[in-house]
This record gives structure tokens, sequence and C-alpha cells, in this order.
């Protein structure tokens, strides 16, 4: 018990973890509902679990490579601001004459993906996780699978269920959407993005030195 509820503290932790995956859930869910939301949540739980394996197996001597996550920050950074100028300069006008009942549904395979790659190509979850998984390892004791795996699946199953609970509860903004609000919201996601990839960019060489 008490490695679940060591797992389910550290979940809490990152779940509230203010960033672009956080905005992403929350924009996706009011503008398109709660499945979609759901969605892009499983995709940012199934990157999470790969970085767990991968740190755990020991394949993170190889991500622990100073330049590797230097690249990872280039790369992530450049894929967020593509997905924040996208955001400012072309979703926002497209959703000025925003109609909640007419909008299309995204397939949940894009959505899944979006929620996978935002999320998957951050260094910084590269860094909580090797970080989480290196304190589960030593401080707390759980290098032997009986331990880690119930340690780390409270983890992902901690954030998969506030992520869940974010999109319900954007879900149901929908009633009172106006075409400004969706328009605002986009264009706040967009600064968001470009911000955190615009800070990776500029925090790429640093991240050699971790």
């Amino acid at each position: 018990m008490d490695i679940i509820l060591n797992g389910i503290f550290s979940g809490i932790v990152l779940a509230f973890l203010i960033g672009p995956v956080f905005f992403t859930i929350l924009q996706t869910s009011v503008e398109r509902g709660f499945w979609s939301g759901f969605s892009v949540a499983v995709g940012v739980s199934l990157s999470d679990a790969i970085y767990i394996f991968l740190c755990y197996l020991g394949v993170y001597q190889v991500f622990d490579k100073g330049n590797f996550r230097e690249y990872l920050a280039y790369f992530g950074g450049i894929v967020l601001l593509l997905f924040g100028l996208y955001y400012l300069l072309i979703k926002s006008r497209k959703l000025s004459k925003y109609d909640p009942e007419r909008i299309k549904t995204q397939k949940p395979v894009r959505l899944f993906l979006k929620g996978f790659i935002i999320n998957g190509l951050s260094p910084m979850v590269l860094i909580f996780w090797l970080g989480t998984v290196g304190v589960a390892t030593t401080k707390f004791g759980y290098a032997t699978p009986g331990k880690a795996i119930p340690y780390f699946a409270a983890i992902v199953g901690t954030v998969f269920i506030t992520d869940i609970l974010k999109a319900k509860l954007a879900d149901k903004l929908r009633s009172a959407l106006t075409p400004k609000f969706i328009k605002t919201l986009n264009i706040v996601v967009g600064i968001v993005m470009v911000i955190f990839g615009g800070r990776l960019i500029a925090m790429a060489d640093n991240f050699s030195t971790f």
C-alpha cells in the first residue's frame, strides 16, 4: 500500500505541473468535447509509460547522454513552436465562426498522436522520469519489478485519471462557448506553446550539463 500511495503522490505532483500538455488537454476538450480530450490524455499516458519502461530497463544510459538531451530539446522546441504558430496564425482564424453543434470531431488517432508527440518530445518529461526512476530504485528501493511496476503504474494511472477529470471539467464549458472565447483560448494555447518552445531552444545547451 505504501508503494501505491507514493506513486499516487508522485502522480499528483506531475499531473498539476503547468505546461503545454495541460493547456492542450483543456483546449481540445473545450473545443471538441470530452472524448477528444480523452484521446489526447491516452497519448500522453502512453508516452509516459514508454519513458518509464526505457529508463527502468537501463536504456536511459543512452538517453542520458548530454548531446541526446540537447538535440531532443532543439527538436521538441521546434515542434512546440510550430504547434504554437499553427494555433496563433491558423487555428484562431478558422474558429472565428465557431459553431459547437457543427464542429467536426477529429479522428481519435490524430488526437492520440497529438498528446503523444507534445508530451514525448519534451526533454523535461524525460528528465522527470530519469529522476523519478533513479529515486524509486535507490531511495525507495523499488528496484525489483514487484515493487517498481505498482509504483509506476500508480503514477501513470493517477496522471491519466486527473487528465480525464480536466477533460470532463473543460467539456462542461462547451455550453457557454462563444466564437470570441474559442479564438481567445486558441491564442492563449498558441502563446503558451511558443513560450515553452522558445525556452526549450534557448536552454538546449544547458541540458547537456544535467
